[in-house]
């Protein structure tokens, strides 16, 4: 049982010491708010006989 605790533990303490690796937070910039998805077409309901 304590070598359960032990590795769930070390798993913790890995994972929190991966937090903030890459660097401080950076706030988003203009271009990133600007949609880059567009959506344009036509469609049509009915029946054919």
């Amino acid at each position: 049982m304590r070598v359960i605790v032990l590795i769930g533990f070390a798993f913790f303490v890995a994972l929190v010491a991966a937090c903030g690796v890459d660097g401080e937070p950076e706030k988003p910039g203009a271009e990133r708010d600007a949609p880059k998805v567009t959506v344009s077409g036509s469609a049509r309901v009915g029946v054919i006989f």
